[in-house]
């Protein structure tokens, strides 16, 4: 998991969004066992410290859950992984068509882009 961090944003705020990027893509299973604060750390490169802190914040948003003593755990909640991944993709969606309406493309010409792309 090699991330590039943007030094103008909080590295606590990029590794969240990584986080929730694995959790809605599927990276990380719904109820499966996450690894460690300091696994993820090493992963990731950064101090334990803010990867907690990260994970706090995903606990707080109920993507992930604290079993005492056993570890952190993706939800279970199916319906809240799909809710964030179907904001996250209208977020990308709209990204996409504001940056083709700022060079002058409208939607239908947008979509034709869209479909000219050969997985």
């Amino acid at each position: 998991m090699e991330i590039s961090f943007d030094n103008n944003i909080p590295i606590y705020i990029q590794l969240l969004e990584y986080m929730k990027i694995y959790l809605i893509s599927g990276t990380f299973k719904s109820g499966e066992k996450l690894p460690s604060v300091r696994e993820f750390a090493n992963t990731f490169k950064v101090n334990p410290n803010t990867m907690q802190k990260a994970l706090v914040e995903l606990e707080g948003m109920k993507l992930i859950y604290t079993e005492r003593t056993n570890g952190k755990y993706v939800t279970k909640d199916e319906k809240l992984i799909e809710k964030l991944k179907d904001e996250y993709a209208m977020t990308l969606a709209k990204s996409y068509f504001q940056g083709m309406k700022r060079i002058g493309l409208g939607k239908a010409d947008s979509i034709k882009y869209l479909e000219e792309i050969d997985e």
